[in-house]
Order: structure tokens, then sequence, then C-alpha cells
């Protein structure tokens, strides 16, 4: 028989300092994962504001308006921590945490704006052309960043290229597995293989360029750049490997402007930007510099000086602006627009619609299969943790550009989050602006909330790097064993696995529980049971309740089993964490532990209570 409840209380402070003093241990692998789901095909939606119960298919329509967190069930508190850290990161914060001058936080879900702001300084520093020092512009002129202000997107432009691509393909002009010589047939200067490129592989990154040419300084004019990036040779062979390469992209936008007529600018303004009402979005051409711009670099080679309003990117400069790669200005408020409309299946909220809804989930589904760590749509990136933290899963889409933006797409709760920052100003040697994506993600994530299982309250990690998080009991385990069952959402880097340990030696030792779970169908996959018999639970993307049950040993004659789940994270990364609720221990009909019953049954060290 187990000792009364009164007894197992009276030993808990024992048990929180033994089992916490002993939690610092080395992290485990994981072995057991379940899939992650795959893209969805439109259908039912989950309940607003929840990460537990993901989105079936796209959005109805919408137009955006504003609105508070809570009005569409997020939880204000996660955001507003990560609005502190990306405003920390700009020039309104202390010296040693800024990463850029100035920057614009957008987070929306379903179709609300939820939040919203502006800090810093769109122009600090001044340089005129042939300067080699940027000189910091007295504070009466210097510029502060509003949510007006337009940014350089950098590569966030090879979205609108790619979108570009599939309305021509839509449209019978294009076909995706063509060889690209169909369409331009200088594209097969420069080797046998360049023949075999097909229009898939360059959306892909897969057609086998290098990552970059420098175009603007070996050749003369637009027309010689561009005939020069389609003749480039490859480094490898087509379809075998993925090296991200803006060739591949300024071969697009040829290709768009060859079936079309039109140069791209001309495209994208017509059939994207005018039809979403992305009035304060396009590129800038010369003589006609892109007004109200936050300033970028200032470039000794080519001597631009500090460049404010003409693209950053010496490629694009050099192609009048405008190019596949790279060229567009936009606000925060516009780049809602457009995220709005694909999380909506290609349809702004006034019903014109600029994409159908297949071809936004070839957008978004990973074509790159082969390359592990390497998830890309059409045109778009997949489940990138390094900037979508802990929104990341097989059904988050986006992109990021080297002036230090970025747009995240979460299709599974119909949420998006905009980062635009000129982290260039005055210079790209300012460091990576990851920190501030990650923030702004993993903010959004994290307001995504996850209601309890059973009860009113669950227990929850923390978004932490490189902690070990403690979730503990004691349990007095008859002479055959106990079942341990709980209820568990798990949504993990491999590295950081979720491990559940007992020790009958008062935590001098512990030895993993072997553990079952039985996973939740999802969007994509079915439900199946899963077996971690080194204890360990790591699942990624994944966002539905399971069902986990292990088996505990015997505790000691003379004292309790103490019982431990244990989170320990890396360095660097975040999933959505792990919630744990609904916790029991049973032996032969006799219930040993009810946390339900008995919520004082748990203590923690990291974790906490949510509800």
């Amino acid at each position: 028989m187990s000792r009364p409840l009164a007894v197992r209380r009276g030993r808990r402070a024992a048990v929180l300092g033994t089992v916490l003093a002993c939690a610092l241990v080395l992290p485990s692998t994981a072995v057991a994962a379940a899939p992650a789901p795959g893209a969805g095909e439109v259908g039912g939606e989950a309940p607003a504001g929840r990460f537990d119960v993901p989105l079936a298919g796209f959005l109805p329509p919408t137009s955006l308006r504003r609105g508070a967190p809570e009005e569409v069930g997020l939880d204000p508190a996660p955001l507003r921590d990560a609005l502190a850290e990306v405003a920390e990161h700009s020039a309104d914060g202390p010296a040693d945490a800024r990463l850029y001058p100035g920057s614009v936080a957008l987070v929306g879900h379903r179709g609300v704006v939820v939040a919203e702001e502006a800090h810093g300084l769109a122009v600090q520093y001044a340089g005129e052309p042939g300067a080699t020092t940027a000189t910091e512009l007295p504070g009466s002129e210097q510029v502060p960043v509003t949510t007006a202000t337009r940014f350089d997107m950098a590569s966030v432009s090879k979205l609108f290229t790619s979108i570009a691509v599939m309305q021509q393909v839509e449209a019978g002009r294009v076909d995706l597995d063509a060889r690209v010589v169909r369409y331009l047939p200088e594209f097969a200067v420069g080797g046998e293989a360049k023949s075999r490129v097909t229009v898939r592989q360059l959306l892909t990154h897969t057609a086998g360029f290098a990552p970059f040419v420098p175009l603007w300084s070996l050749y003369p004019d637009r027309d010689s750049r561009v005939r020069g990036a389609l003749q480039q040779p490859l480094q490898s062979e087509p379809g075998t490997a993925y090296v991200y390469s803006d060739l591949s992209m300024i071969s697009l936008g040829a290709l768009v402007e060859e079936v079309t007529g039109e140069r791209l600018d001309t495209v994208v303004r017509d059939a994207i930007t005018a039809p979403l009402g992305m009035d304060d979005t396009g590129y800038a051409t010369p003589g006609a510099p892109v007004e109200g711009a936050a300033a970028t670099e200032l470039q000794v080679v080519p001597p631009r000086g500090v460049v404010r309003g003409e693209v950053h990117d010496e490629n694009a400069w050099s192609l009048d602006g405008v190019a596949g790669h790279a060229g567009v200005f936009s606000t925060a408020e516009d780049m809602a627009r457009l995220a709005q409309a694909l999380l909506s299946g290609g349809v702004a909220g006034d019903g014109t619609r600029v994409l159908r809804e297949s071809s936004v989930r070839r957008l978004v589904t990973d074509e790159n299969t082969e390359f592990p760590g390497d998830a890309h749509g059409l045109g778009f990136e997949l489940d990138q943790r390094w900037y979508m933290d802990g929104l990341s899963s097989a059904r988050t889409a986006g992109h990021t550009g080297f002036t230090g933006t970025s747009l995240v797409l979460d299709l599974a709760s119909g949420s998006f989050a905009v980062l635009l920052t000129n982290r260039v100003h005055p210079s790209r040697d300012g460091g990576s602006v990851n920190p501030a994506r990650r923030a702004l993600a993993r903010g959004l994530g994290q307001a995504l909330r996850v209601p309890p299982r059973v009860g009113d309250d669950a227990w929850s990690t923390q978004p932490v790097d490189a902690t070990t998080q403690v979730l503990a009991t004691a349990v007095d385990s008859p002479p055959r064993g106990a079942v341990l069952s709980f209820a568990a959402l798990v949504d993990v880097e491999a590295t950081d696995p979720l491990v559940v340990e007992s020790s009958a030696d008062g935590g001098v030792t512990w030895q993993r529980v072997p553990l079952r779970a039985r996973t939740a169908p999802e969007q994509g996959i079915v439900g199946r049971v899963v077996h971690a018999r080194d204890g360990a639970l790591a699942a990624h993307g994944h966002r539905t309740w399971w069902d986990v049950t292990g088996r505990l040993p015997a505790g000691p004659s003379d004292g309790d089993l103490l019982v431990r789940w244990r989170y320990t994270t890396d360095a660097l990364y975040q999933g959505r964490g792990v919630v744990v609720d609904d916790v029991r221990v049973a032996a032969r009909g006799d219930v040993l532990l009810d946390a339900e019953a008995d919520p004082g049954a748990l203590v923690a060290d990291g974790w906490v209570r949510t509800g």
C-alpha cells in the first residue's frame, strides 16, 4: 500500500532540494520523433489563438484590421517581451545591445494586426559618394523610424519574383518542369549541364549555380549583366545540391520579363502590389529614389556613399534597381497585406485573387526533401529555426534579407511576423540580427495559448537557451513497480529532448523511464505510437497533445522513488518547448499520485504553471 498523502506531502521539500540539485547533467539525445505535419488542404479552422489545435487549411479572405492580442485569443505578455527585446536592439536601447539603428516590428494573427512598433533611427549617419568613413549626424539631423518608413527588403524581394513566376505558371506561359532554355535560349551558354536546368530548380536553389558573382563590376550595362548572369557556368550538376544563389533568382526575373514582355517591376506592380493595395511597395529605379526610406550602408566600392532610397545590393543597383533577387522596398504594413493574402490562399480581403490556392501550397510545400535542413518551397524558405524559432514547422514559411529584414508566415495558426531593420547602416559588419528575428517569432509562438489538457492548469517549460529545467515528484512505488501516465505537447529541437527519469537512491543516480507515446492525428499525418525506450521525447513542429505512459521501477524500501521530467536546452534556438499535464501514477488499481487532484505533488525549477 502507498503511504498516506500527508506523509508524501511532508517529503516534498526534501524532494525538491534533492531532485533539482541533481538536475544539471549532460543532455540526452532523442531517438523517437514523430514526423512534422505537411502542408494542409483547405478545410476546417482551429480555435483562434491556439497552438495545440493547428489550422487545417487557409483562412477566409480577410481585410486586415487592428486589435488587441486578447481579442484573438493571444497571450499579450510574450508579445510585449518580444517587442521589448526588438526595441532594445535598436538605437533606443543600451549601446551594448544594439544590432541595428532602427526597426519596425509587426505581428498579425487571423487578419488582426495585434502589434506594430517602430524604434530607433532610419538615418543616423552621412557620407557622400567617395567617402571612406561614415559620419554620425547631429541629433537634430537624424531621422527617426516610423511605421511608414520604407525599408530595403533585400532578398525578401525573391518572394515577389517567386509569386510572379507562379502567376505565369497559372497563365500557362511557364511550365515548372520545363528547361529554362525553352524560355531563355542564352541560358544554355556555360556548359552542357545548363541545358538541363529546370524552372523548378531555379526556384528551389538546386540548379547548381554559385551563390554570387559581382555582375556590377564584370559587365558594363544592364543587358550585359543579365546576360552574364544567365550564362554563368554551374558549380554542381542540376538537382544534386542545395546552394542558395542570387543567380537563380536573377534568371527567374529575366524569365518573367521574357514571357510577359514587361520589366519585372511593372509585372510586380500590376499583378501583385497594386491588387493587394501595397501602395508603398516597389523598386527604386534610376532617377526615382524611394522617398522616406531607411538608409543602409556607406559603400566605398563602388563609391556610392551612404545609400538611401536606392537598393543596397550592388548587383541589383547595377541592374537599374530591378532584379529577381533584390530591389523591393516596402513597409511593415504592406508586407502584412502580402502575408495575409498568402495565409488566405492567395486572395486579398476584398476578394481580389493574386494566386490560386494550389499555387500557394506549392510555394510553401517542401521541394527539397532530399536536402535535410534546407527545406524550401517554390521560392519560400521553410522550417528554418534560425529565424523562425518557436514557430518553426513544416508549415512555417518565409524569407530573410541581408539588410536586416524578415517575414515569417505560420500557416498552422494563421499568423505572421514582420521585422524590418536597417542593420547595414552604416556598415554590414555590425553583426547578425537573428537574435531579434528569433525573439519576435518566439514571442508570437509563446503567445499562441496551450490550454491545459485537463483541469485548470498545466506545466510548461520556458524558452531559455542553455538551461536545464526540471519538474519532479516523489512516488511510493511498490515492489512490482507502477505505471506513470501524462499528457505532453512536445515541440523541441532534436538536441533538446524531454527526458523522463527515476531515482531509487535519493537522486544519486538516475535511470531513464522507457516511454510509449500515442501521438494525435495532425494535418498531413495520422496518429501513431512512438516507443522511446531511452525515456527521451523530441518532436519538431508538432502542435497536438500526446498520451504518454511509462513503467516505473520499484521504489526503495525505506523511501520514495523520485521521478523527474528534465528539459535541457543547448546554446541556440528554441521550439515551442514542452507542456505536461494530467500526471498520474497507479499500480494495480491503486492511485499513487494524481497531480490534478493534488497539484502540490509536483515541484519545479524552470517550469511554470500555465492555464
